[in-house]
């Protein structure tokens, strides 16, 4: 609908009110006549388009044009606003130092009584920030901000957009499932900056590695995704999977630490494992899954019978809650023998898990998911209680001050009411901290947060001993260990099965053992197997053995024997 012109009454306005009002205004607006010649322009223009009134006074509006928009464009804007009288949008302009910009625009014409055409206004807003905004807020829902990859989504449509194609069903494609492994170990060692550090490192080592026309996302947290594009043979995507861990397998340099990790990778392959992004991910998710169950730091293509693992998982975690409920565990225990008296000094507590539909359940299975799946609070708990229940059926029978260690899980021991959670399961079934050890990992105590010693602190005047557990296969290094409260340090066992064979490892144990003496801590070599083992750890000075050599875990009423039997056990043993 045409503009037709104002009533009589606005003159009466003041010019001088009209004039600063139509400077004031923020939008650019520009009049001409009705051959399109510009008559008039305000002072928002002049600012926009850098032209003053004398440089456009009498020029056609061709002269803010940015070449952006074709001929079809100014067709399609003049017809609309023929018929119309009006005509909205978003146009490229071009200001008078040559710089292009957009802008949004309204093109109004104004006509006499006549219906006569006599001039067009035009109101304008730059929208240069508005497109900036845009485009990032574009940016971020397509890529990752941390690494800068393509995110979840974004390789999903890639992906289906890749496979869509009808010739793809001619054309093999690899999908990648990369994922870092004990990554939340580094973390919780390290702190959350240093872990965002190595991920955006791991991301560049992985560019380049892959080919351009490969896509390469994150796709959450530890975890990328890769696709390899036509690929001949499934030996092209385990090359490009050996590759991929031969690079992540080389040291971390970030803020002065050196940081080791691996990963685990599944491979699905298209079309045989899926035809669609969806069933791809999963699958080669499951077949990431099996390698990381089977050792991790290597590759596992997807096969069917995966399948049944998911199931198993299911079923898992459905029994797993129902035997935390039900206090389906059993507590067996591993003597700790005195080098030097050849005595029993203790045992640990170990959990087992027998259960009707998946059978004999190792703590390997269950112990990790249960961590991942927050349920090692309550089971540690009620493992806790267990403890409790047999230290008031050893009273009974005479044994009166038999040291227990108990592992503690480092989700559990970070909670804010540990400590008060412990104490009560203690008083309730009126057992001594005193009696007592809490192993914990070196990855759980390493931040060396003021929190973490004041509670270790607490924990030790409360009458708990404190020792750590696996030492050697964590980040850290021998001299934190004066910073901490501890009474035993705890060799890991895959340094003790070969000390007796390789150098380098009987050199690291006995390093720990000298290292621990000075800052008057007791060692423990946990996983002793062999008579050979246990003379060396004598040379060097160890303190307490644990293993096969002298018992596998055994259940309370074995243990009761096995105490009885001592010193027969002792003299047939002696070394």
């Amino acid at each position: 609908m045409k503009k037709k012109q104002q009533p009589e009454q606005f003159y009466l306005y003041p010019n001088k009110l009209v004039e600063e009002v139509f400077h004031s205004t923020t939008e650019g607006i520009m009049i001409t006549d009705g051959q399109m010649h510009i008559s008039l322009v305000n002072a928002a223009f002049e600012l926009v388009t850098g032209y003053s009134m004398d440089d456009v006074r009498g020029k056609n509006p061709r002269i803010l044009q940015s070449g952006m928009q074709d001929a079809s464009f100014y067709k399609n804007m003049w017809n609309e606003l023929n018929t119309k009288g009006v005509w909205r949008g978003e146009i490229w302009n071009k200001r008078k130092s040559g710089e292009i910009y957009p802008e949004q625009l309204s093109i109004a014409s104004i006509v006499n009584s006549a219906g006569e055409v006599t001039n067009y206004f035009g109101v304008f807003s730059d929208i240069s920030r508005k497109k900036v905004i845009e485009r990032e807020l574009e940016e971020l829902t397509l890529t990752d901000q941390l690494t800068n990859l393509a995110n979840r989504s974004t390789f999903k449509e890639s992906l289906n957009e890749l496979i869509s194609f009808p010739q793809s069903l001619n054309h093999k494609h690899a999908l990648l499932f990369i994922d870092l492994d004990r990554f939340k170990h580094i973390n919780e060692t390290v702190g959350n900056d240093v872990g965002d550090l190595i991920l955006t490192e791991v991301a560049n080592r992985i560019k380049l590695i892959v080919k351009e026309k490969n896509i390469f996302a994150r796709y959450g947290g530890d975890e990328f995704l890769l696709t390899l594009n036509d690929i001949h043979h499934q030996k092209d995507a385990a090359r490009q999977a050996k590759e991929i861990i031969k690079s992540l397998n080389k040291p971390f340099f970030i803020d002065g630490n050196e940081i080791y990790i691996t990963s685990s990778i599944g491979i699905s392959i298209f079309p045989q494992d899926g035809i669609d992004a969806e069933k791809l991910i999963h699958k080669a998710d499951k077949a990431m899954y099996f390698a990381k169950q089977n050792g991790r730091n290597q590759y596992a293509f997807y096969f069917e019978e995966l399948k049944k693992d998911s199931k198993r998982l299911l079923l898992l975690e459905a029994e797993l809650r129902k035997a935390i409920q039900t206090k389906e565990f059993h507590i067996y225990y591993q003597p700790k023998i005195s080098v030097g008296n050849q005595e029993i000094i203790g045992v640990e507590a170990l959990v087992r898990w027998e259960n009707d539909k998946l059978g004999n359940v190792s703590p390997g299975e269950f112990i990790p998911y249960a961590e991942d799946t927050g349920l090692i609070i309550p089971l540690s708990e009620l493992i806790l209680e267990k403890v409790c229940l047999d230290i008031i059926d050893w009273r009974s029978k005479g044994i009166l001050h038999l040291p227990i260690s108990i592992n503690i899980a480092s989700l559990h021991f970070q909670q804010d009411d540990f400590m008060e959670r412990i104490n009560a399961i203690l008083m309730q079934y009126n057992c001594s901290p005193s009696q007592l050890e809490l192993e914990l990992t070196e990855r759980t105590v390493m931040k060396d947060a003021k929190g973490i010693v004041n509670k270790l602190i607490k924990l030790k005047n409360m009458g708990f001993k404190i020792s750590i557990d696996d030492f050697g296969t964590g980040y850290s290094s021998l001299s934190y260990l004066n910073r901490f409260p501890l009474n035993y340090l705890k060799i890991d066992s895959s340094f003790v099965q070969q000390i007796t064979s390789l150098k380098d490892k009987q050199a690291i144990v006995d390093c720990i053992i000298m290292m621990a003496h000075r800052l008057h801590i007791k060692v423990v070599a946990e996983g002793v197997e062999t008579k050979e083992q246990v003379k060396l750890l004598k040379e060097m000075d160890c303190d307490i053995i644990q293993g096969y050599y002298y018992s596998r875990p055994i259940p309370s009423s074995e243990l009761l024997d096995f105490i009885e039997l001592w010193e027969i056990h002792k003299q047939e043993r002696n070394v």
